[in-house]
């Protein structure tokens, strides 16, 4: 009797060979036929679950979201419960770093998404910061928890902070791809602006 096809399992199967290919390639190189080729399957079967290049690039861009959730949960999971507000910042905060393959391959080809987001009227359509939107939240979530608790100073604004992490963490995650930093003191740049970070102090007062 021949095998079901399962349909999700053999969408999810090209949308990350598009992404092997483009970590490899660079996105501007991604045709349908390429995709099929790093798939091992014909270029009919993409065009059968993909019309157009268009919906297997907003595919592959939502394959690769799923993917660094599952990373995320994967971190969280190893937290006790509840968390401290620290720990939790860290673990959320750290996967904006390319320290393995896997994330350094989901940095690569996510930045190479909004590159092409500024110019390509259909990805831009999409929302597409919608993750790093969820993620900002949950920082602030989490330094709002903090601060109720008196784990970071009364004089700091949650969503500023999670914000201002945020952006220090692509930046140095940048920095890791081009070979700017070292995973290790890209780590060491989040470390020392944690480290203040969560310095409780008396609202109002500065430091010496």
């Amino acid at each position: 009797m021949p095998r079901l096809v399962d349909h999700a399992e053999r969408r999810a199967h090209i949308a990350d060979a598009l992404v092997r290919f483009a970590a490899r390639e660079g996105l501007h190189a991604v045709t349908m036929r390429a995709v099929a080729a790093e798939a091992g399957v014909s270029l009919r079967i993409v065009q059968y679950y993909f019309e157009t290049r268009a919906h297997l690039m907003h595919a592959a861009l939502d394959r690769l979201e799923s993917r660094s959730d599952a990373r995320w949960a994967e971190r969280l999971a190893g937290l006790p419960d509840p968390a401290p507000a620290r720990a939790l910042v860290e673990a959320l905060v750290a996967e904006a770093l390319p320290t393995d393959e896997e994330s350094r391959v989901f940095h690569l080809v996510w930045t190479a998404y909004a590159v092409l987001a500024m110019t390509d009227p259909d990805l831009a359509g999409q929302p597409f910061v919608e993750g790093p939107r969820r993620l900002e939240r949950r920082v602030a979530e989490a330094l709002q928890q903090a601060r109720a608790v008196g784990e970071i100073a009364a004089d700091r604004d949650p969503d500023a902070e999670a914000a201002r992490l945020l952006a220090l963490g692509h930046g140095v995650g940048t920095g890791v791809l081009v070979g700017q930093h070292t995973p290790r003191a890209a780590r060491a740049v989040l470390d020392y602006h944690l480290d203040r970070l969560f310095e409780p102090r008396a609202a109002g007062t500065t430091r010496g």
